[in-house]
């Protein structure tokens, strides 16, 4: 019985897909869907060490999932990400200032610095107010629009956002690619373009590795985990908020019936924050 497919988007399986140096037709089939690079930079792309180091040795250290450098010197990083982070947008940035100020070596000049560019496929909202699945971002004057400096970009790719009828672009059946989980999805999707049919066949190899799908388990165990806390600790501040609201309208001698309509809480539950208050006085 064939292995299930595992997920694209667990960060494990992403960087075996997307990082393989053998064979990098995946990638750049993906690159070419996202970014509006001249044919040129597609010619020989080179897989970099994943690690951004800081100037000293006490500097923080990023690790991404996916780098690498066009035929004309630009940096690419991918971040394939499931759960949402608050600092997002702040750890973007570092990992694109560490990735302009690494390619200034001794004897260089500032001209020597290249386009850095940052792919975060999302899955979840990380734009609330904008309805578009793909937002790319440059550095721009707001009053009318005139370029500061190409050299620095960042895409975001929210998977949550996809249209349910796709666009007929290559880069909507990428993202479908990632948010596939049914192996008839995948296959649909390899008869659409080349390079995914490529990525789809490298992704049913790599779901035949048993050390990669135990990783990949964990990967997603975790993910459950920290989700389940993190909804616990929302509920747990919601019901402190109630109680908080309450308290108070129960000292200005609101009568029980509001604060259940207010708070939520039960009968009870007000009965033994007025014992409370009285206890206090």
């Amino acid at each position: 019985m064939p292995s299930p497919i595992l997920s694209p988007r667990i960060d494990a399986v992403f960087k075996r897909l997307m990082g393989d140096t053998n064979d990098t037709s995946p990638l750049v089939g993906f690159l070419k869907a996202a970014l509006d690079l001249p044919a040129e930079d597609y010619a020989h792309v080179q897989l970099l060490d994943p690690h951004v180091m800081g100037e000293a040795p006490d500097d923080k250290l990023g690790i991404l999932d996916v780098r690498l450098e066009t035929s004309t010197g630009k940096q690419v990083d991918i971040e394939i990400q499931i759960a949402a982070l608050p600092e997002m947008p702040a750890r973007i940035l570092f990992y694109l200032g560490r990735m302009i100020t690494g390619q200034l070596a001794p004897g260089k000049g500032y001209s020597h610095i290249k386009r850095s560019i940052s792919i975060l496929i999302a899955d979840y909202i990380q734009l609330p107010d904008v309805a578009d699945y793909h937002n790319r971002y440059r550095l721009y004057n707001p009053k009318n629009g005139s370029l500061f400096t190409d050299l620095l970009e960042i895409n975001v790719l929210e998977l949550p956002k996809l249209p349910k009828v796709a666009d007929g672009s290559k880069l909507c059946w990428w993202c479908q690619f990632f948010q596939a989980s049914k192996e008839e999805e995948f296959e649909m999707l390899a008869k659409k373009d080349a390079a995914i049919g490529t990525a789809v066949g490298k992704l049913k190899e790599l779901s035949r590795d048993e050390s990669l799908r135990m990783l990949a388990e964990s990967r997603q165990i975790a993910l459950w985990d920290e989700e389940s806390r993190l909804r616990g600790a929302r509920n747990e501040g919601r019901q402190e908020g109630f109680l908080a609201v309450a308290r108070n309208l129960l000292a200005m001698n609101y009568p029980l019936p509001i604060i259940q309509t207010a708070t939520g809480l039960s009968q009870d539950e007000i009965m033994a924050l007025s014992f409370e208050g009285q206890q206090k006085h």
